[in-house]
């Protein structure tokens, strides 16, 4: 492991001086490879803070383009950036702000027939897409390749965050649920700041995992209530008929 150039030294220093990240800390933030399936409204604050803690490489998995109702919320982007993927706006703009870290854009949607290529290079999983289907698939997919899945997910004011590695797996959370019409943010609206809680609290599980500082939500769920400004977390339960992990 390479040591940290001067450079370095000061874009980190805030990392380094925490007895629980330290020099350490930062190289395997620098070494790591992170995948985030969605680059919107959780994925893209998560985006964010995860290049500027200098994260090694992030690969950026989404389908979709730059539109003029992301902007409420998705603050990666800007005007300028309407129309175009978001994979490649994103590590445009991420590039800007960190370029010791490398951007893989992944412009499709992950589905059951690509995710374990898509998946296997990385070393930590980070969802913030917005369909079941897909959580289900990234769920199933991070169960077998073995690795640490960090799950967000919003509704208009409140959201919900946890951490799988092994079993309990994230089809153990939600069973088989399906996604239903008229559920969408587009159809129900959302508070554009609310992501931008879920966002940081995620990348910061992935932080902490990959450093190993402090208790990740390993097989627990944390729930916000953004309206009433409160927290509470659950213990996560194997489901011992899980066609996952059961």
């Amino acid at each position: 492991m390479a040591s940290l150039n001067d450079s370095q030294l000061e874009r980190y220093a805030r990392h380094i001086v925490l007895h629980d990240i330290g020099g350490a800390g930062q190289k395997k933030l620098l070494d790591a490879k992170v995948a985030l399936v969605g680059a919107g409204g959780i994925g893209a604050p998560a985006a964010l803070y995860l290049a500027a803690a200098g994260v090694g490489t992030l690969g950026l998995i989404d389908d979709d383009t730059v539109s003029l109702s992301n902007l409420q919320r998705q603050v990666l982007y800007g005007t300028g950036d309407l129309g175009d993927p978001k994979t490649e706006a994103a590590a445009a703009a991420l590039g800007r702000l960190n370029p010791d870290c490398r951007f893989e854009a992944h412009t499709l949607r992950l589905n059951a027939d690509n995710a374990a290529h898509l998946l296997a290079n990385y070393d930590i999983v980070l969802d913030g897409s917005d369909s079941f289907k897909t959580r289900l698939c990234v769920g199933d997919t991070c169960f077998a390749l073995n690795k640490p899945l960090v799950s967000a997910a919003v509704g208009q004011f409140d959201g919900q965050l946890a951490v799988f590695e092994g079993a309990p797996c994230y089809r153990c959370l939600v069973g088989d649920i399906i996604d239903e019409p008229g559920r969408s943010c587009a159809d129900q609206g959302i508070v554009g700041a609310l992501t931008g809680v879920l966002g940081s609290w995620a990348a910061l599980e992935v932080i902490k995992v990959i450093t190993g500082a402090g208790e990740p939500l390993r097989s627990k769920l944390m729930l916000f209530d953004g309206l009433g400004g409160q927290t509470r977390t659950v213990k996560l339960r194997r489901d011992p008929n899980c066609p996952t992990c059961g």
